[in-house]
């Protein structure tokens, strides 16, 4: 397994960020220089209106709306951090913690008007950001993250990722986290820490004293409503959060976010600041790679799946519904069981890496082909596990139901990524899919149909613009219609343009004539 980042400064200022795993497009983050209310960004807010019914908080932080705080949301050191902050606020608190002494946990089952007051002010971060009609949710429980290491103030635990399985490594990492933890503050061992020695531990946590005691600095000059503390842009924060010895290339067209990022990497890991290549190339960096027609393909209602199979993807206020179809597919009777699984394994991982793509979050409910032997649907169940353990997101699945339906919740903390991939309509008014996408769904259903192995002499009737796409280059060997025909094994694959045809229309047929798709 392989990763590639590649990082695209377009003309309006924005950012767009691929994370590639084998070639293929996994994640897709837009950013702006001015966009606020980030993920773990801390503010000083001010305390607007209590709600007891809800037993919550809105604070004002500086958005249109105001933010939601809920009383399980404060943390069982609130009082410690309300302390710190009231003590910062007039001089008389050190960024250090060695000395200071900390103040009751709250209640767990309290309420808010035991805790906060209209007009008070609040040190928070953002815990998911706005979404929708709905403001920011905030966290009063701080912590900063980096990249091997989370600092947590006001306690003195130290803890290890669940994901870290090894008993002997979990006690090593306690042990070495508990030897240079400072005074008054507790320590996260991340999963990435499995290995590290206690000096790279060190430079880690080095920085994050660092950042703790520039919030301190900060706090007295800011006027609330106002931020704090920034977290880490998103492309420092992918590095920090997937960097790891699979990753081949990082690849930006811009020298001033390549110095940016060979600066940031200087501190986390110099010996991958190889592995960062400035791109000049005339030709948009996206385009070069191949990266705009995978976000072409990958961001419509329907999605192609592989084997024939495509995902229809819907979304409600309530939920997100994928329907997954099988497409041309055998019908045989015998095989209909073998070819539900066979699909279903395939949907499993394209919709595991949807979910990443567009970051969906809530409620998804997930509509497989019907299975009937328990085994099958156990090892779509597994499959489907094994998927979502590369995301980064939290997670649950259930197995599937006794309708065939899968249930999954993921960790909402952004809004979801929708990128509109309409183009006008060239042959009449309103729009219709990117035609470049018409050619990833063609090679698609084309592996389906061959994948039965029942068609070895097939004919693909296709408007005479594609066709010519299709049947184009000046070796034969480099022609799309020579490339299906040898990855399929088919005796004879024909490309008919057919001028009644509407731009987007194909259809399959078999020797004798007869329409497969």
């Amino acid at each position: 397994m392989t990763n590639e980042l590649y990082i695209h400064s377009r003309a309006d200022g924005s950012l767009s960020i691929a994370l590639l795993r084998d070639g293929k497009l996994v994640e897709l983050h837009n950013e702006r220089d001015d966009t606020e209310f980030n993920v773990g960004d801390l503010y000083l807010g001010k305390v607007m209106r209590l709600v007891p019914g809800l037993n919550a908080a809105f604070v004002e932080v500086g958005y249109e709306k105001d933010a939601f705080l809920h009383y399980h949301d404060l943390g069982p050191q609130f009082q410690s951090l309300n302390k710190f902050l009231k003590r910062t606020l007039t001089g008389r608190q050190l960024w250090n913690l060695a000395d200071f002494e900390r103040e009751p946990d709250i209640d767990k089952d309290g309420n808010i008007e035991d805790v906060l007051k209209p007009g008070q002010m609040v040190l928070v971060q953002i815990a998911k950001e706005p979404i929708s009609t709905k403001g920011p949710r905030l966290s009063s429980e701080i912590s900063l993250a980096g990249r091997f290491l989370v600092l947590v103030p006001f306690t003195d635990k130290v803890s290890v990722s669940q994901k870290i399985k090894e008993k002997a490594e979990k006690q090593r990492l306690v042990e070495e986290a508990s030897a240079i933890r400072p005074a008054g503050f507790g320590i996260i061992v991340r999963t990435v820490a499995e290995g590290k020695t206690k000096e790279e531990l060190k430079a880690d946590l080095y920085n994050l004293v660092s950042r703790w005691r520039q919030l301190h600095k900060r706090i007295p000059n800011v006027k609330p409503p106002g931020r704090v503390l920034r977290e880490l842009n998103t492309v420092s924060s992918l590095l920090r959060d997937v960097l790891n010895d699979s990753f081949e290339n990082i690849v930006v067209d811009d020298e001033g976010f390549y110095n940016e990022i060979i600066n940031y990497l200087n501190d986390i890991e110099p010996e991958k600041k190889e592995l960062v290549k400035l791109y000049k190339g005339k030709i948009p960096m996206f385009d070069h790679f191949g990266i705009e027609r995978q976000i072409k393909t990958s961001f419509g209602r329907s999605v192609p799946a592989g084997k024939g199979a495509y995902l229809i993807i819907e979304h409600t206020e309530a939920m997100h519904v994928i329907d997954v179809n099988s497409g041309n597919r055998t019908n045989n009777e015998e095989d209909q069981e073998a070819n539900a699984l066979a699909v279903n394994l395939v949907a499993a991982e394209e919709v595991a890496r949807q979910l990443r793509l567009r970051d969906m979050g809530g409620i998804i409910v997930v509509d497989f082909i019907d299975m009937h032997k328990s085994e099958n649907k156990k090892a779509l169940y597994e499959k489907l596990k094994e998927e979502m353990a590369k995301d980064r997101a939290k997670h649950k699945i259930l197995p599937p139901s006794k309708f065939g339906l899968v249930e999954i919740t993921r960790q909402r903390v952004r809004p979801e990524l929708n990128i509109n991939i309409k183009e006008e309509n060239p042959e009449s008014s309103g729009e219709i899919d990117a035609p470049i996408a018409i050619v990833d769904k063609i090679e698609k259903m084309l592996d389906g149909i061959a994948g039965n192995g029942q068609e070895k002499t097939i004919e693909l009737h296709v408007h005479p613009f594609v066709a010519a796409y299709i049947n184009q280059g000046f070796w034969p060997w480099k022609r799309l219609v020579h490339q299906w025909k040898k990855k399929n094994s088919l005796k004879s694959l024909k490309v008919i343009p057919r001028d009644s045809f509407k731009f987007l229309e194909f259809h399959f047929f078999d020797s004798q004539g007869k329409q497969l798709v």
